[in-house]
């Protein structure tokens, strides 16, 4: 039984993959991210003000 264990751990580490490696680089994603800034979904914070878009234009650049 202990087996599965490291078994289930080496899967794990084996198809874990870097945050955003799978996602394709958008001019406008890669332009806002070189500002500092970031993207969301949605809404921005209640802060920050959408400066551009991201993504081919499906999500929204956030700056302060």
């Amino acid at each position: 039984m202990r087996i599965l264990y490291l078994l289930f751990a080496v899967v794990l580490l084996l198809f874990q993959a870097a945050p955003g490696s799978a996602d394709p680089v958008y001019a406008d994603t890669a332009e806002c991210r070189s500002q500092g800034n970031f993207c969301r979904a949605v809404f921005c914070p209640p802060t920050f003000t959408v400066s551009g878009s991201c993504h081919g234009g499906l999500l929204k650049c956030c700056a302060k």
